[in-house]
């Protein structure tokens, strides 16, 4: 994330081989597994991207990847826009996409709290949920605060587990074998001069979110950009959601992480009664 800009993290993915057929010896369809993966890299862009950077991607020809494409267009899950033709996220898929909120109505029941969170911080909130197959944190909804100087981020941003306020809270909620399961997946990539970039200063992290409940990204994701945030959990008691203030470091000294702090606790308290009916407990004995 970056404050007063709308930036989206771009990810390598695994690349699809190029002969084609309809299936593989993991039970996977080719054809639909590439569809999806173009169109999570359609969506991942912010103004849209043209056939040619999508087939470089994903590792298929131009003329595979234009047939799959025309294909998902059909359906109204994309579409070309522009005078470049340029790819983006159609109708449809957003209408698939919504229905995961809508099943749950976690942003209307967050919003109001967050409201509160934003007057009582001054900076803005966060909803972010756990993409636990991807080891991502995924922005879902956002107050913004009234300050000129504030963090932006579309909705639908992907946040590294090791490297910002809402991955570090879920990732303190992991037990050592799912930390490490996650970290062979994503490793522990450098976005900052501030970024955890060894197992064993994670490790210390980790004890540290637990101790005092709640995570403080420090500049980790982006230079002069602090978060604060803590965990929503769900009527099994499971971490799924997360509700972070944001904003730019010179609002966010030393001497205000710990009121932040109280404040994202009590709100993820709050929300976690209102969705599951259940009061947090904290953060597990690991």
């Amino acid at each position: 994330m970056a404050i007063g800009s709308s930036t989206l993290d771009k990810r390598g993915g695994p690349r699809a081989k190029t002969p084609d057929s309809g299936g593989s010896p993991t039970g996977q369809v080719q054809s639909l597994t590439r569809g999806l993966t173009l169109l999570e890299r359609i969506a991942e862009s912010v103004s849209g991207v043209s056939l040619t950077d999508l087939a470089l991607q994903v590792g298929l020809p131009n003329s595979t990847t234009h047939r799959l494409l025309t294909t998902m267009q059909q359906a109204g899950f994309v579409q070309q826009v522009g005078d470049l033709g340029l790819w983006t996220i159609g109708v449809r898929a957003f209408t698939v996409g919504s229905a995961f909120l809508d099943s749950r109505e976690l942003i209307t029941i967050s919003y109001p709290i967050m409201r509160r969170l934003v007057d009582a911080a001054g900076e803005t909130a966060n909803l972010t949920v756990l993409d636990r197959e991807e080891s991502l944190a995924v922005l879902i909804g956002q107050v913004e605060c009234r300050e000129m100087m504030r963090m932006l981020a579309p909705i639908g941003s992907r946040m590294p587990l090791h490297a910002s306020g809402a991955g570090k809270a879920f990732i303190a909620t992991l037990t050592d074998d799912e930390v490490s399961d996650s970290l062979r997946k994503t490793g522990l990539a450098q976005y900052t001069h501030s970024t955890i970039n060894t197992p064993a200063k994670l490790k210390e992290e980790i004890s540290r979110i637990r101790r005092q409940g709640f995570s403080f990204d420090d500049e980790e994701h982006a230079v002069g950009l602090r978060c604060v945030a803590a965990c929503i959990y769900d009527e099994y008691n499971e971490p799924f959601a997360a509700v972070s203030v944001s904003g730019p470091k010179s609002r966010i000294p030393d001497e205000r992480v710990v009121h932040l702090g109280s404040l994202v606790v009590q709100a993820a308290q709050d929300i976690t009664q209102a969705f599951s009916g259940i009061s947090r407990p904290g953060y597990p004995k690991r």
